[in-house]
């Protein structure tokens, strides 16, 4: 499996035929070193939740590789209007693919999705662990520490994702946390350095963890 770190919280999962990205937030992404067009023969997108840097570019490369999204119910309800293929989850839910299974997993969040002047409802936030050929990736979305992670530990996670910005995430210590809780045999931070609120050493992060962490450049790769 090779998981490549788009920036912010963007991810692109391969593995075979299976070419999935989670949260693709590209377009308006400062730090993004890709453009939309780039990413050809995308098969799902997962969305962790409503907001703008995380729904991203999802309609439009739905639309340009006729993905299949996965989210939760009230997302996939309203990227129906837009023709977009959807796969309704929520939190706690797993479910069979043709590439593997997914589990919806709980994230303490928020999940508005932004249009024109309004904020539409956005349903629960999420995270998603992913397993394709018996390798699992926990994607965390946005979201504070929760003791919900512990939960996690029973799923053998290969690669953790987790958010260490602060602010509108967990910081430092509570990704620190985290991984106790988890027992990742990888983590990887994400969702820092986007914009001067978030800013983060993931160095200092790598240092504190008791997980392995290895920590990704924009468009970099991980083979696990």
């Amino acid at each position: 499996m090779k998981l490549t770190y788009l920036g912010h919280s963007a991810l692109l999962i391969e593995e075979g035929s299976f070419k999935g990205l989670v949260d693709p937030y590209i377009s308006g992404n400062p730090l993004s070193k890709i453009n939309v067009d780039d990413l050809v023969g995308i098969t799902h997108i997962f969305v962790t939740h409503g907001h703008g840097d995380h729904l991203g570019d999802t309609i439009d490369i739905a639309r340009r590789n006729q993905a299949l999204v996965i989210t939760n119910y009230e997302i996939s309800n309203y990227l129906s209007k837009f023709k977009v293929k959807t796969h309704a989850m929520h939190i706690g839910g797993r479910t069979k693919f043709d590439f593997g299974t997914v589990k919806m997993t709980n994230a303490l969040h928020g999940s508005g999705i932004s249009e024109r002047d309004s904020m539409i409802y956005g349903g629960n936030p999420g995270g998603f662990v992913i397993e394709v050929k018996g390798k699992k990736v926990y994607h965390a979305g946005d979201t504070g520490l929760t003791y919900d992670m512990k939960l996690l530990e029973d799923e053998n996670i290969d690669v953790a994702f987790l958010p260490i910005g602060g602010n509108y995430t967990m910081d430092i210590d509570d990704a620190v946390k985290a991984c106790d809780f988890i027992k990742a045999k990888i983590v990887v931070p994400m969702h820092y350095n986007t914009n001067g609120i978030i800013v983060a050493d993931p160095q200092i992060f790598k240092n504190k963890a008791s997980s392995e962490v290895v920590i990704l450049g924009i468009n970099e790769s991980l083979l696990v």
